[in-house]
């Protein structure tokens, strides 16, 4: 036996069914504005603790090549001091004056390695104050936007318990219904909801005019609608339009 042929719905059946989808997704929109911007402020609170970190982590390191930088001009100073003392010790029993002035010429030089060494640790002390010092202030931050966040988490998952239940019942009903729409009709529907902000799509005639943009609807557009025999979209702003009672 061949499969029986499913009904077509009627335009008045479509309309309802955009009706039922757009009332569910208004509602699904409702509980995300009272998320509000919580779920963008806290990824951007993570996206800059994560480059904080790093940028300390890498401050550190700097720290650390500075720290031994000064560690080995204090370890050459000591080597150029020893070195200074072992050749004034050989002076005494050198047999000629050659001798003696390259000795005196090796202790100039120790002397002049002593100077450079103070000269470099001196320089690099100030850079690395300078470093720590911008540590500490990029630490400061951290802790603030982590403190921060720590309460923007708070917030959010606070609404998210208080709506996730309903959230997700509405998505299913929402899926459900979207499911009974032709394709080429949900496809229309979605790309008209994502082109506005209150993310109406289909709206009734109220008062003459569009409820989703307010321009004027012409009588005779009017009494088209009303009839419900086919799909009409507002001429100024592209929404869905159905007759005020099937809002009721």
């Amino acid at each position: 036996m061949a499969a029986t042929k499913e009904k077509e719905l009627t335009i008045e059946e479509k309309l309802k069914l955009l009706m039922s989808l757009q009332s569910l997704d208004t509602q699904i929109d409702k509980i995300q504005i009272l998320k509000g911007e919580l779920p963008e402020e806290v990824r951007v609170l993570e996206d800059e603790i994560e480059g904080l970190s790093k940028r300390i982590s890498s401050l550190n390191d700097e720290v650390a090549e500075l720290e031994l930088e000064i560690s080995n001009r204090k370890n050459s100073k000591a080597m150029a001091k020893e070195l200074i003392t072992r050749y004034e010790k050989q002076q005494n029993s050198v047999k000629n004056n050659r001798e003696f002035e390259v000795l005196a010429k090796e202790i100039e030089l120790q002397k002049l390695e002593i100077q450079l060494s103070d000269k470099k640790v001196t320089d690099t002390a100030v850079k690395l104050d300078l470093k720590k010092g911008v540590i500490e202030e990029n630490e400061t931050v951290l802790k603030a936007r982590e403190k921060e966040l720590k309460q923007k988490k708070k917030e959010l998952e606070k609404i998210i318990e208080e709506t996730e239940k309903e959230e997700l019942e509405l998505q299913k009903h929402s899926d459900k219904a979207a499911k009974k729409i032709e394709e080429r009709l949900l496809g229309a529907y979605k790309r008209i909801r994502s082109a506005y902000r209150n993310g109406l799509a289909v709206v009734s005639v109220q008062r003459d005019a569009c409820g989703g943009c307010f321009s004027k609807i012409p009588p005779q557009r009017q009494a088209e609608i009303k009839t419900k025999k086919r799909i009409i979209l507002c001429e100024n702003c592209g929404r869905i339009l159905v007759p005020t009672e099937m809002e009721e």
